[in-house]
C-alpha cells in the first residue's frame, strides 16, 4: 500500500530536476498508446509508463518502473520490483509528461508497442469502439481528436444511435456551428428526440447568430421531452445570443419569459449581462 501511495504522489509532481532531452509538453490525453516519462523527482529519477485507454476505466498508465539519465545521456532503467501489472487510472488534468524518444526505447529494453496492448485493441474497427473513443475524447475537451474516431464511426454506420449528436458536439466545440446544425437536423428526423440533441441544436443556432431560430427550437421541442436537465442552460444560451447581437428588446423580453433570474447558479452571469446593457 505504501508503494502505491508513493507512486500516486510522484505522478502528481510537476517539478523537474535533471536537465535532459525530454520535453514535458504533453497532457495525458495527448499520449494514447505512448511511452511517457514524468518529471524527475529530487533524486533525478523519472517514473516511466505506457498510457493507453481502457474502454471501462478510461485513461490508464501501465507503470513500468523508473529511469535516470546518466551524464553521457544514457537512460538507465530501474525495473519495478513487482512483476505483476501495476495500473494507475489517470484523470485528464494539466500535468505534463514527456514522450520517450523512439531511439531511447531500445536503450531501455522496451518495445514500441507492448504485447499486452493487443487485448485492448479487440473490436478496434467496430462502430461501437470508434464511437466510445470519440465520446471519451469529447468529454476530455479534445474535440478535434474526438472527430477522428467519430468520423470513422460515421463511415461504418451513419445511423448509429447517438452518433450524430456526438459529432455535433465536436463541431460545436470547434465552432463549426453550421456543420453541427446540419447533423442535428438529421438527428431530429431520424432518431428519438432527446434533451441532448435539443441542447446542442439551441447552442449551435444561438452561437451561429440564429437566435430567433434557437428560441423557436426551445419553444417547439422542450414540451416534447420530459428531461429538463438542460432547460436553464438552453435559456441562458439564447439570452447570451441576444446579448452578443446587442438586441436589447429581445434580450429583456427573453429574460422575463425564461425566468432566468430565478436560477441561482446562472444569476451572476445574467446580472453581469444586464449590467453591461445599462452601461
Amino acid at each position: 500500500m505504501k508503494k502505491h501511495i508513493v507512486l500516486l504522489v510522484l505522478l502528481s509532481t510537476t517539478f523537474g530536476f535533471a536537465q535532459t532531452k525530454l520535453v514535458f509538453d504533453k497532457r495525458f490525453v495527448q499520449c494514447e498508446d505512448k511511452w511517457v516519462a514524468f518529471p524527475a523527482d529530487s533524486t533525478g529519477s523519472h517514473i516511466l509508463g505506457f498510457i493507453y485507454i481502457d474502454a471501462q476505466a478510461g485513461l490508464t498508465l501501465e507503470y513500468e518502473g523508473s529511469f535516470t539519465v546518466e551524464a553521457n545521456g544514457k537512460y538507465l532503467l530501474k525495473k519495478k520490483e513487482r512483476q505483476d501489472a501495476m495500473k494507475v487510472r489517470l484523470k485528464p488534468n494539466n500535468v505534463l509528461v514527456a514522450l520517450i524518444p523512439v531511439e531511447k526505447l531500445t536503450e531501455l529494453g522496451l518495445k514500441t508497442v507492448p504485447e499486452w496492448l493487443k487485448f485492448y485493441k479487440e473490436n478496434e474497427n467496430t462502430v461501437e469502439r470508434q464511437y466510445r473513443w470519440g465520446y471519451m475524447y469529447n468529454a476530455w475537451g479534445e474535440c478535434e481528436k474526438a472527430l477522428e474516431f467519430l468520423n470513422k464511426a460515421y463511415l461504418l454506420n451513419p445511423k448509429f444511435s447517438g452518433l450524430k449528436v456526438e459529432l455535433a458536439y465536436s463541431y460545436n466545440c470547434l465552432q463549426n456551428y453550421s456543420k453541427a446544425i446540419e447533423l442535428l437536423m438529421l438527428a431530429l428526423k431520424e432518431e428519438p428526440i432527446t434533451a441532448y440533441i435539443v441542447k446542442e441544436l439551441i447552442y449551435a443556432q444561438a452561437k451561429n447568430g440564429d437566435v430567433q431560430k434557437a428560441e423557436d427550437t426551445f419553444n417547439h421541442y422542450l414540451p416534447m421531452i420530459t428531461d429538463t436537465t438542460y432547460k436553464a442552460e438552453n435559456a441562458y444560451n439564447i439570452l447570451q445570443g441576444y446579448f452578443i447581437k446587442k438586441d436589447s428588446k429581445n434580450f429583456h423580453r427573453w429574460l422575463i419569459a425564461s425566468d432566468l433570474k430565478s436560477d441561482k447558479k446562472l444569476l451572476p452571469y445574467v446580472e453581469r449581462m444586464v449590467a453591461n446593457f445599462k452601461e
